[in-house]
């Protein structure tokens, strides 16, 4: 198997990359993973206008996940109540490659900001994996609205030093 880590590049997101990153989280089974998503993530032009917007704020580092010439994803910084929040999309047909472990330790040598948190449902055992194996350690939990399942769930807060 060829070693697809080798071909993972992140890059500035930039608007025409957003009708596909709009694609990838239409997809039920990436939604319910996810599980805290916009109360409009299915609305196109709501979804368009408001990260176009993300791209113009300078709090805001978005990176597409390139795989190839092919976009597998997103991941970003963005700041919530003060503190760093890290955040990445990736398209269920790349799952299971290393690809968000590769584009997440890709991504925190060029975004510096420390500490760095992460949230993840209960359940997304993957996201879990990924983000203790870019050295974030669970440091609590909380519970809340998760737009896609429609009722509270728990979720994990992680948490990266340096």
């Amino acid at each position: 198997m060829k070693d697809i880590q080798h071909e993972i590049q992140l890059r500035p997101t930039v608007v025409a990359d957003l009708e596909v990153l709009f694609q990838f989280q239409l997809d039920e089974e990436a939604n319910h993973l996810a599980a805290f998503t916009s109360k409009e993530s299915q609305n196109k032009e709501s979804y368009l206008a408001k990260y176009t917007k993300f791209l113009n704020d300078p709090t805001i580092n978005n990176q597409t996940i390139m795989v190839g010439n092919a976009i597998a994803g997103s991941i970003a910084k963005f700041v919530m109540e003060g503190n760093a929040e890290i955040t990445y999309w990736i398209d269920k047909n790349f799952w299971g490659k290393g690809i968000a472990t590769t584009a997440l330790k890709d991504f925190l040598k060029i975004e510096t900001a420390r500490p760095i948190f992460g949230r993840v449902a209960f359940d997304n055992f993957g996201s879990q994996k990924v983000m203790e194996k870019c050295g974030f350690n669970r440091i609590g939990s909380d519970t809340g609205f998760a737009n896609a399942r429609k009722m509270e769930i728990e979720e994990f807060i992680y948490r990266l030093d340096n």
